[in-house]
């Protein structure tokens, strides 16, 4: 009698072999064959996007995302308000403060504290770049500085969490991941979306694993984060007496079985672990190489102004360059250290110079390599810091503070938005964080509406159920 074989027959037959012996001899088979049709396609799946073509040309490749945690003052860095300086001392107009939200300030005596740096109209252009950033300075004419950002969130990490997922509920995707979902990466040998941190300056505010987690996309679709000192990945290496083919043959044993398995799950989990798999044998051989910056000239290094490899803003910067020329698609930086609730004086002068001639760098080394033009760097942090002197520093803020991109697609050289004479609210053209999310999409080909993903019976975006705007003026 003919009849289909069921889910238990497989099963059993599947028993049967492994029981007489025969089920090794096929695994073998199997396993000696120049790749499993399955396997490659798993393997294959990070560098490959739900999106077959993008809805509209893309302005940029990848992302290189430079987030100064802790909320750096726009006060002290690119959002000059002389009128803050001609109060400096009295009392905040209640005007502007009755009712709204404040983070450590509530209920104490609201005084005005003027800028505590000098600003400057730089380059052609005549933006004003606080004295904090000579290096920055010069890269005036490439610079889009968004002076009217916005938030919802005014501690630190659910601010992160919003400005990375678009909502503070725990379990989304962060923009990296949704990214990488719909575009892929361009390189088999490295993950697609990698993440960095850094500190010192100020008081060094955790970062949680959520802000580059994939949330209920695949998993395959995860932020990896490098370590700046020491091995950058754990157990990159192989234990001492195993050899690379060695650890070939364990990774295609392991792969066959777990596709004999998924054969009848069809898991997509499953499929994200094979991946893993042959992603981190791959990485055993791409890691070492990248982070090997001896061919690296001196003067690369010295504009960097690092020592490779000593866990600096600096030192992350040059293997973010070398990360963007090897096809990774999302780089995030962080570096922990811009939280001044006293001090901010000299607070910000010390962070930045930190990130100042390293951020530079990276401007100047990604445009001689003809990188700069398909690629969108971001810098600023998840919010910015009260126009109230809290003792010497500043409470968190979220009314108002600035950030900048610059490279593909964004029109240089230009301020975006204001806030008002104290720099409490964004006043003109506004720019919420979901407005944000969806003009990075756009630049990169995504129409923010058009993107989703099904989960538990609906439709999920970056930008969340309310209404995105693409920040047009900006773009080139």
């Amino acid at each position: 009698m003919n009849r289909s074989l069921n889910s238990s027959d497989a099963i059993a037959r599947r028993t049967f072999l492994r029981r007489t012996g025969l089920g090794s001899v096929a695994l073998a088979s199997l396993l000696n064959q120049q790749s499993l049709s399955a396997v490659d396609a798993a393997s294959e799946a990070p560098s490959t996007g739900v999106l077959d073509r993008a809805h509209f040309p893309a302005r940029v490749k990848r992302v290189i995302h430079l987030c100064m945690a802790g909320g750096p003052s726009h006060l002290e860095t690119f959002d000059y308000k002389p009128e803050l300086a001609k109060h400096d001392g009295e009392g905040m107009p209640s005007s502007l403060t009755e009712g709204q939200p404040i983070a450590q300030l509530q209920g104490k005596e609201l005084k005005v504290l003027g800028p505590q740096h000098p600003f400057a109209k730089c380059g052609d252009s005549g933006l004003e770049i606080s004295s904090v950033f000579p290096y920055i300075s010069e890269w005036a004419d490439s610079l889009c500085v968004i002076k009217s950002m916005y938030t919802e969130q005014i501690n630190h990490d659910p601010a992160h969490t919003f400005f990375n997922t678009g909502t503070v509920i725990s379990g989304r995707p962060s923009m990296g991941s949704w990214v990488l979902y719909g575009l892929g990466a361009e390189t088999q040998d490295l993950p697609g979306f990698i993440v960095l941190t850094s500190e010192g300056g100020g008081q060094s505010q955790p970062i949680s694993s959520r802000q580059w987690h994939s949330g209920f996309l695949p998993s395959r679709f995860q932020g990896v984060q490098m370590h700046s000192t020491g091995s950058p990945v754990h157990y990159v290496s192989n234990p001492p007496g195993v050899g690379r083919q060695q650890q070939s043959d364990i990774v295609d044993a392991i792969n066959g079985i777990n596709e004999l398995r998924n054969r009848d799950l069809a898991d997509p989990e499953m499929t994200a672990k094979i991946a893993a798999y042959e992603m981190a044998f791959r990485m055993q051989a791409s890691v070492p190489e990248l982070i090997d910056t001896s061919n690296e000239p001196k003067h690369i290094v010295d504009m960097y102004g690092c020592t490779p490899g000593d866990g600096s803003f600096a030192s992350n910067c040059l293997l973010a360059r070398r990360l963007a020329e090897r096809g990774v698609r999302f780089i995030q930086l962080y570096h922990r250290g811009w939280d001044h609730h006293g001090g901010v004086k000299n607070g910000v002068a010390t962070t930045a110079k930190l990130v100042d001639q390293a951020t530079a760098a990276l401007l100047a080394d990604l445009q001689q390599r003809g990188l700069l033009e398909d690629t969108l760097v971001i810098w600023g942090g998840e919010f910015g810091r009260t126009p109230m002197a809290q003792g010497t520093g500043r409470d968190h803020h979220i009314k108002g503070f600035s950030m900048w991109v610059a490279g593909g697609g964004v029109r240089p050289g230009m301020s975006y938005g204001a806030t008002d004479d104290f720099g409490y609210n964004a006043v003109e053209d506004k720019v919420h964080v979901r407005d944000f999310h969806a003009t990075l999409l756009h630049l990169l080909g995504i129409d923010a509406n058009r993107f989703s993903y099904k989960f538990q019976g609906l439709d999920f975006r970056l930008t969340g159920v309310e209404e995105a705007h693409v920040i047009r003026d900006i773009l080139s």
